[in-house]
């Protein structure tokens, strides 16, 4: 198991369209991924999931991933997450 922390940079935070393309990244990986903020943790490959989470700009979230990927599908998804998925 392997797991990071970051902070979403973007100001409106993981709506619609950001967590879309961040499930879209999580779903390129064989690892089992999670997204937890709080003590709340989500599948991150599940669009529900991520938007119950209620992420906004400037929140800190932990991206978890458990597999023979792990450590490349965490870093991956913090890069985009440390991006501002482009807006």
């Amino acid at each position: 198991m392997y797991s990071k922390e970051v902070v979403v940079q973007n100001q409106v935070g993981l709506h619609a369209r950001p967590a879309t393309f961040f499930i879209q990244k999580a779903n390129e990986f064989k690892a089992s991924i999670w997204v937890e903020k709080e003590e709340r943790r989500v599948n991150a490959k599940s669009l529900l999931g991520v938007l119950s989470l209620g992420i906004v700009g400037n929140t800190t979230i932990r991206v978890i991933a458990d597999g023979v990927d792990e450590e490349t599908a965490v870093e991956a998804l913090v890069k985009l997450v440390e991006s501002g998925f482009a807006e």
